[in-house]
């Protein structure tokens, strides 16, 4: 881009290309997997549906040995640019954003890429991804760890379960009332006047920014 918004960029600004777009519906896919096997696994049953639990296990074990790749893969190499971006933005909070937590303080700030609350979803669902990487490997491979070691990876995989499924559910409902949003991860770009109203350094940044 030049040192103004071109005419398409003045309607439409790019906010997830196609790796950060397929990354997120590949993991979206493996954490539904993830919940439909896990649910039988820990009840025993699906809406009283039994399942054969074996395997039920062995797709939910190798679902989630997969889950951090596609991640992995869109940090590196030169398609990975705007992943890095991103990561880099999640890491940042300004005093601004800070004050978005504030009574009253989120509609005067300005705010970059994704929101406050957009960062902290992102990071606990980071963290949790590593949480239930770890402790599901003790629970697979328990003979290898002390009993102390399996009691505990038992109480954290299920404690981080309920908490990523509870987040989850909140983030499909915020996407399903945030429109723009939703249809840049279908689409990839968002309406310059929204990104102007939501996300105003951002949108500043994109103003100005080389064309990639």
């Amino acid at each position: 881009m030049s040192t103004t918004l071109s005419t398409h960029a003045a309607t439409r600004l790019l906010r997830f290309d196609a790796v950060q777009r397929t990354v997120h519906w590949v993991n979206a896919a493996c954490f539904g997997v993830l919940i439909f096997t896990g649910i039988p696994l820990y009840f025993g049953t699906f809406f009283g549906v039994v399942f054969p639990r074996h395997e039920i296990q062995e797709i939910h074990l190798w679902v989630g040995i997969f889950l951090p790749a596609p991640l992995l893969v869109s940090f590196v190499g030169s398609w990975g640019r705007r992943m890095r971006r991103d990561l880099r933005r999640f890491n940042y909070w300004s005093r601004a954003e800070l004050r978005w937590f504030a009574p009253g303080g989120r509609g005067a700030q300005r705010l970059d890429k994704f929101n406050p609350g957009q960062k902290l979803n992102a990071l606990f669902v980071g963290a949790g991804i590593v949480i239930m990487w770890a402790s599901g490997y003790v629970l697979q491979w328990f003979r290898f760890f002390p009993l102390s070691w399996r009691v505990g990876a038992t109480a954290t995989h299920d404690f981080f379960a309920f908490a990523l499924f509870a987040v989850i559910v909140g983030h499909v409902v915020m996407a399903l009332t945030h429109r723009d949003e939703l249809v840049s991860m279908f689409k990839g770009s968002v309406k310059a006047e929204w990104a102007k109203h939501h996300a105003r350094q951002w949108y500043d940044e994109e103003a100005v920014a080389p064309e990639d």
